[in-house]
């Protein structure tokens, strides 16, 4: 049977991209966050070379100072070991909303590093932009020696939960030399040398204004970076491809398109926040007209990290879920045919007052993507964001992949009809004037490929 011309460009492009083999006894998937903590913090005792903490933040809380005390522990007991770590620049010198400006992450840092005068630890902060609003640093992957440990997950209190809450992720630990290499050395290269990465864990920092231009260099020079390796297998073997992206058209972006318009049968995504880009919403339509199957998977408005409690302060920030709830209601309406035709699956995800954080893509139970770009304008444009693309054609990993979309699942609810989901008109009275002011000025439209 012939292929046609347009899947055979997307098939085309696949194959063509860089893999490394990979051992399927080497591959693990943990499916809780107490699971995936308990784990962490085991490899940490165990490191004896190196270990590479990149996260959009490190929480000066309870989860935050158990990774941190385990890492200087570490460090103590083996004094050469290669210790760094990489979070967000802007994010690690402000506190939350109403919280004392002076209690910062970075200020932790520094005070933790004063604790421990005699064991270095350097925490560095990558500024991806000048202000945080217009891109973060969301790349993932923690590298302990041969393992790469993928998360989208930060570290704090809920991400690893270990208090009550816990932020659902997805957890993969996956033993490679080249590839763990492969993300250590994209850090040495294109994070170390320049000058707008700036050391965290000091008593002063430079300013935003200090550093701009350092900052403009620095995201021209990501924008260009990407991960350097050999393939060294074929596409007939189970095999991973660590992708990096930053700004409108680079290659996670491209690789994401091709992996949509190569499924044959069925594609299922997770996002936590449903606010895609145009073009992906053209991509899903496309196969849904050739009959293809689609599911999505998506927190529930009370699962997502903004929302707020009717009981508890509100302020624009928790306005966000119905914001995505409403872009989510008009798209279920508009493909309400496929959802008829059983084509279509739209599955929300809740688990009482707790928070969903999955992002990912599986294809034809050939293809997963494991990833923390959540599928939206911001990740599209802004944020410099990586992934690992899994071809699995031998299906060597289908048990574990399948074991983790049926956990994923157990706490959703399938959307049969778009009345479903709530009208904007009967959200909270300050909820829907937020909303009807914020479309009246068109503001709505700003936030949603900001944030």
């Amino acid at each position: 049977m012939r292929i046609p011309f347009i899947k055979y460009n997307h098939q085309k492009h696949l194959n063509e991209l860089a893999k490394l083999q990979q051992k399927a006894e080497e591959y693990k998937i943990v499916y809780d966050p107490k699971s995936y903590r308990n784990a962490l913090l085991e490899h940490i005792k165990k490191a004896k070379h190196r270990i590479y903490i990149v996260a959009l933040y490190l929480e000066k809380d309870e989860g935050g100072r158990e990774v941190l005390d385990a890492l200087y522990q570490a460090k103590a007991a083996r004094p050469n070991l290669d210790i760094k770590i990489f979070v967000d620049w802007h994010r690690a010198q402000r506190g939350r909303i109403g919280e004392d400006k002076a209690q910062t992450n970075a200020q932790y840092y520094y005070d933790l590093k004063q604790q421990h005068s005699n064991v270095n630890i350097p925490i560095y902060g990558v500024p991806v932009n000048r202000r945080e609003v217009l891109g973060v640093l969301h790349l993932k992957g923690f590298i302990i020696d041969d393992i790469v440990i993928y998360s989208g997950a930060s570290i704090n209190n809920v991400y690893l939960h270990k208090l009550d809450k816990y932020r659902y992720d997805r957890y993969h630990f996956i033993t490679n030399e080249v590839l763990a290499d492969t993300m250590v050395n994209y850090v040495n290269d294109n994070f170390l040398p320049l000058e707008g990465v700036q050391r965290l864990d000091v008593n002063k920092h430079k300013t935003r204004k200090e550093i701009k231009q350092e900052i403009k260099a620095l995201r021209q020079h990501l924008t260009d970076a990407s991960y350097q390796y050999v393939s060294n297998t074929d596409n007939n073997k189970l095999s991973i491809s660590p992708i990096v992206g930053l700004g409108r058209n680079n290659q996670l972006n491209k690789i994401i398109h091709h992996l949509i318009n190569i499924t044959e049968q069925k594609i299922t995504f997770c996002t936590p926040y449903f606010n895609l880009p145009n073009i992906l919403v053209r991509d899903i339509i496309r196969l849904l007209r050739k009959g293809k199957q689609v599911e999505i998977i998506i927190g529930d408005k009370v699962a997502n990290d903004f929302y707020i409690p009717e009981d508890q302060p509100f302020n624009i920030s928790g306005g966000l879920p119905y914001l995505y709830e409403i872009n989510l209601r008009r798209f279920v309406e508009r493909l309400q045919n496929y959802i008829d035709k059983q084509l279509l699956t739209i599955r929300l995800w809740k688990d009482e007052d707790q928070t969903y954080h999955l992002k990912g893509i599986w294809v034809d139970d050939e293809w997963m993507m494991v990833t923390g770009n959540n599928l939206n304008p911001r990740a599209w444009h802004l944020d410099l964001e990586n992934a690992i693309l899994v071809h699995d054609p031998e299906h060597d990993l289908q048990q574990q992949i399948k074991q983790e979309l049926t956990t994923i699942r157990e706490k959703t609810t399938i959307v049969t009809h778009f009345q479903q989901i709530q009208a904007s008109q009967f959200y909270p009275k300050h909820v829907h004037k937020l909303i009807k002011r914020l479309s009246r000025i068109r503001v709505d439209k700003i936030i949603k490929r900001l944030l």
